[in-house]
């Protein structure tokens, strides 16, 4: 049972109190330190061992060839529940947790990331070797997201 008093000092209380939520998006709240958003991936680090793809628990991840001996990771961020996973497994830190965590678009497709080629340097070979650089199509995963946007 509750005492008359107890009610009017929590009424009290929450009356000159600030709010637990604010107004968003006009208001935002500063990110703690380790928050996992959107990864990133730098290309001229990664060397396509694919273990980011092989321990993904979601599967957001698929491990795709460009060219002859050169893979790279292509991201489903619709599906990837941000875990932090592959930034933590990656042997040479080409994964990174970002701090984007606002992901809306109309598409599906849009949440699909294409792996890349590394922008060679100026007179490498590395670049007449890779054939030129040049983002794979997206894989027959989801193969509504090129239609007329049914579900």
């Amino acid at each position: 049972m509750s005492y008359p008093g107890t009610i009017a000092r929590e009424l009290f209380l929450r009356l000159v109190s600030r709010p637990a939520t604010v107004c968003y998006p006009r208001e935002r709240l500063t990110l703690p330190p380790g928050f996992r958003g959107r990864p990133r991936l730098d290309v001229d680090r990664c060397n396509g061992c694919g273990l980011c793809a092989r321990e993904c628990p979601s599967e957001a991840i698929d491990l795709l060839a460009l060219a002859e001996k050169v893979k790279r990771p292509a991201f489903y961020f619709d599906r990837c529940t941000f875990c932090g996973v592959c930034a933590e497994l990656c042997p040479r830190d080409a994964i990174t947790m970002s701090a984007v965590f606002e992901l809306a678009a109309g598409s599906r497709q849009a949440f699909y990331e294409p792996p890349v080629l590394p922008v060679p340097e100026p007179g490498s070979k590395a670049g007449a070797a890779a054939g030129g650089g040049g983002a794979a199509s997206e894989p027959e995963r989801y193969p509504q997201a090129a239609g007329d946007g049914a579900r």
